[in-house]
């Protein structure tokens, strides 16, 4: 009786391991980023600020602008509030430093006043939380500046979805509508 074998052709190896190569280099990159870029983030300049559908924010981390950080895994920026923001709704998990003024934001229907020296703290809810921030002083801007990090926010699903956008960027851009959403119609109130 003959015995029969199979055989299969022998797969082309990659040149010199081209997949783990790239994981060391990619590895060392990293380590050297860690080693070498700089440890103080100089604040944007007022020029340096974008005027967005959600408002007008300076950029201090973006992991995909700014690539030469340590900390690529976080967006953290100042939104620089004018009068009534843009609203928008996502799962939540990030954390609000307010640097000057006093206002207050929605989340999820609900009023959270805060100023000069609070702290926000926005859950992560798996139903999501639809927010917006509001300016109590007519005469300045009042500034947070937002802490969110990226794989938290990825890793529980979150979208991020414009409900409203904001009136200065409408009036500015001449668009009323942007991916769906309108001007924000909300007005600031007084105190609570």
């Amino acid at each position: 009786m003959v015995e029969r074998v199979q055989t299969r052709p022998r797969e082309a190896a990659d040149e010199a391991g081209e997949k783990y190569t790239a994981l060391m280099r990619d590895r060392s990159d990293f380590v050297e980023r860690q080693r070498t870029a700089p440890l103080v983030v100089k604040a944007p300049k007022k020029d340096e600020y974008e005027l967005c559908p959600q408002g007008l924010i300076g950029w201090y981390l973006h992991p995909q602008v700014f690539t030469d950080r340590c900390l690529d895994e976080w967006y953290v920026f100042i939104h620089d509030i004018r009068g009534v923001s843009g609203r928008h709704r996502h799962q939540g998990g990030l954390v609000l430093f307010i640097i000057e003024g006093q206002g207050y934001s929605t989340m999820n229907g609900v009023r959270y006043d805060w100023k000069e020296g609070d702290l926000v703290l926005m859950p992560l809810l798996p139903e999501q939380v639809e927010h917006q921030h509001f300016n109590l002083r007519p005469d300045r801007p009042s500034k947070w500046m937002a802490f969110i990090h990226l794989p938290t926010f990825n890793n529980v699903g979150s979208e991020l979805t414009q409900k409203a956008i904001d009136p200065e960027w409408a009036e500015r851009s001449g668009q009323t509508t942007w991916r769906g959403a309108n001007v924000a119609e909300e007005k600031v109130t007084g105190s609570s």
